[in-house]
């Protein structure tokens, strides 16, 4: 088995180390990776798409609103801008645009604003936590409680930006498509409706593939109560035509 996990931190576990191949790389370059190692196709792929526990719960990653870390959001932290490079240097447009179309927020504009007018005041935000509150102030309503945290969707909007995920999501399903043998099975585990909706569409219109999987596959009862991060989990399933 082959494994890919952009962030050079990640490890695999002892039982697995002998058995599986560890590629520290975008599972966008999959197709280059299996040619490195001499691999013409595979049985199947899966995909486990956005950021994992690890990085949610390690506070330097700046993935977290739970923890005070720099605003830096990368999934590999010695490649690319940050959060916060992205934040000084994209202009007013860029921002709402960043904020509405990958988290779907609906005062993506005003909260734009704030940020451009904090930064030409030389007061933006360099921390998770002064960066939520910065937003939760913008997005507060009097007597008004939110469900989620009110800089939830554009923390998420920011770390989709920030590492080109749904680009990379679209090249990954490409090149495994490309790679799995006939009769093979592609599945992707995705966790917001960005994610979603690319496979879904993929495995639908692509020729290639057969979809399996006429709706996602959601978490149990059971599942969620014991993993509450999989709540919003949603497996899909295509397999691969001769």
């Amino acid at each position: 088995m082959v494994a890919f996990d952009r962030d050079p931190t990640a490890a695999l576990p002892a039982d697995l180390a002998e058995s599986v191949t560890l590629v520290r790389s975008n599972f966008a370059e999959l197709g280059a990776a299996l040619d490195d190692l001499g691999i013409a196709s595979v049985d199947g792929v899966l995909f486990d798409f956005g950021v994992s526990s690890m990085q949610f719960d390690r506070a330097e990653r700046g993935f977290s609103l739970a923890h005070d870390g720099p605003l830096d959001m990368r999934m590999n932290p010695s490649d690319g801008q940050t959060a916060y490079d992205l934040l000084e240097t994209s202009d007013e447009t860029e921002l709402a645009d960043i904020i509405f179309n990958y988290g779907d927020e609906r005062v993506a504009r005003r909260i734009a604003r704030k940020i451009v007018g904090a930064r030409e005041r030389g007061t933006l935000p360099k921390t998770t936590s002064e960066f939520a509150r910065m937003i939760a102030g913008v997005m507060h309503v009097r007597g008004k409680r939110e469900r989620i945290h009110p800089a939830t969707r554009t923390f998420q909007a920011l770390r989709i930006a920030v590492n080109d995920e749904l680009g990379s999501i679209e090249r990954g399903l490409d090149a495994a498509i490309a790679r799995t043998g006939p009769g093979g099975r592609i599945a992707a585990i995705s966790f917001h409706s960005l994610e979603d909706r690319i496979v879904k569409v993929r495995f639908r219109e692509d020729e290639r593939v057969r979809a399996i999987t006429r709706k996602p596959l959601l978490p149990s009862d059971d599942e969620q109560s014991r993993n509450p991060r999989s709540r919003s989990a949603k497996l899909r399933v295509a397999e691969r035509l001769p």
